[in-house]
């Protein structure tokens, strides 16, 4: 018989239970497993952005999404693959939000790539655990995670490369220097900003980008 979440939490605690058929492959997910695998993501997401990668365990998470520890590693083997997950969900966020901003945006450069930081600054703020999931810092033993994180970041940071070169920037600027300069000033955005402060998010959009044109157009 294929093995459902709860026989697999049974399972990993030690369950007395023998016999029990191994699937020959992964059964199709319900609906109500599908709930559960975005309850915990949410868990996950909230959990890392407060207590870091390394504060936080597998039975942390089981424990904030309301199940058994065996149940979570029935969707996720190890935290390092829940933290993947975690983190392209946070990708996948703020790539449609840039999508749906470059969709109404006008046709001239500049506009298109205020427009792309904008939606990218919209991203960050919208949840308070994006920035902690899409900025993580990990120490050296973690650098095939880090790796696998940066390979999930690349097509988002494509899109941004091609609207920096899109406004033609001068020949001499190294394109990957200045792409990591600019998101690097807008994910540092939410350390700073403040709802009600000296700028809205569009003011910061409108001054980075003229930084930028100012910087980096030639003369």
């Amino acid at each position: 018989m294929d093995q459902t979440p709860d026989d697999a939490a049974k399972t990993a605690q030690g369950s007395d239970t023998e016999g029990a058929e191994t699937p020959t492959e992964p059964p199709a997910r319900a609906p109500r497993q599908d709930s559960r695998r975005e309850a915990v993501l949410d868990a996950a997401s909230e959990l890392f952005a407060v207590k870091g990668f390394d504060g936080v365990s597998m039975r942390d998470i089981a424990r904030r999404a309301g199940m058994l520890s065996g149940s979570l590693y029935y969707h996720f083997p190890s935290k390092d693959d829940l933290f993947a997950e975690v983190h392209l969900a946070a990708v996948a966020r703020v790539t449609a939000r840039l999508d749906a901003a470059l969709a109404a945006a006008p046709e001239e450069p500049w506009a298109r790539l205020e427009a792309a930081l904008l939606a990218h600054l919209d991203g960050l703020l919208d949840r308070a655990d994006a920035v902690a999931v899409l900025s993580p810092h990990f120490p050296t033993e973690r650098d095939d995670l880090a790796r696998r994180l940066a390979a999930q970041r690349d097509a988002y940071e494509e899109r941004i490369r091609a609207l920096l070169a899109d406004c033609g920037p001068r020949p001499d600027l190294d394109p990957g220097l200045l792409r990591l300069f600019l998101l690097g000033a807008l994910n540092w955005t939410p350390v700073w900003w403040r709802p009600g402060g000296a700028a809205d998010l569009a003011e910061v959009a409108r001054a980075l980008t003229d930084l930028m044109r100012r910087g980096a157009a030639p003369v």
